[in-house]
């Protein structure tokens, strides 16, 4: 019987023994939907006053995710960053992406000196980043970083819902579910839709 893996402290005690002091851990969610922002976040954990519990935001239940949410604002250093739909189709996903994070290690209170990427890219060449493919299952820094993006991500969306009462926002999250294309065919594009990306760009030559 395989044991799965939880994130650890592995990649940040290995950085501290090499003479990083301050490690953020950064992840985004939103970058697949196919309407509304991405949401970036950084967190900077206190290794004495981890909560419980922490793991990849998707293997987490809603309810999970918004009492970890809570619980790593109350016990860390976190940045909230984020790239509206204008941006993204002004300078592409990964670049909003890069954007949204770069943002949020700004609005850290302590300055890093080391960062953790969930993902193959890096985002700043004034400080050390280490990209790490699969990071928010490995790395505890990174798995805090998606709880909060995807919570914070997650309530926009169902604001947006009260917004565009047409859109089931809450449940599909801006994903290209059958039901949100549904939704679209019928009621049309609106100004919250990803106009760059591919399945928008067929349902405008509809």
């Amino acid at each position: 019987m395989l044991i799965e893996k939880k994130p650890s402290l592995d990649f940040e005690n290995n950085y501290n023994s090499k003479g990083y002091k301050i490690i953020a851990g950064l992840d985004e969610a939103g970058r697949g939907p196919i309407a509304g922002p991405v949401v970036a976040a950084a967190v900077i954990l206190d290794q004495k006053n981890i909560p419980a519990g922490i793991d990849d935001s998707k293997k987490l239940s809603d309810t999970q995710r918004k009492n970890l949410y809570f619980e790593i604002i109350k016990s860390s250093n976190v940045g909230i960053g984020v790239a509206d739909v204008e941006c993204i189709d002004s300078i592409n996903i990964l670049n909003a992406t890069k954007y949204a994070m770069n943002l949020a290690r700004m609005m850290l209170n302590k300055k890093p000196d080391m960062l953790l990427i969930d993902g193959n890219f890096t985002i700043n060449n004034k400080i050390e980043n280490v990209p790490i493919i699969g990071g928010d299952g490995k790395s505890l820094s990174i798995a805090a970083a998606s709880i909060i993006a995807k919570y914070i991500r997650d309530e926009i969306m169902k604001k947006f819902e009260f917004i565009y009462p047409s859109f089931s926002f809450s449940k599909h999250r801006g994903y290209p579910t059958s039901l949100h294309i549904s939704e679209i065919e019928e009621f049309g594009i609106i100004e919250l839709h990803r106009k760059t990306f591919k399945p928008i760009n067929k349902l405008k030559k509809k």
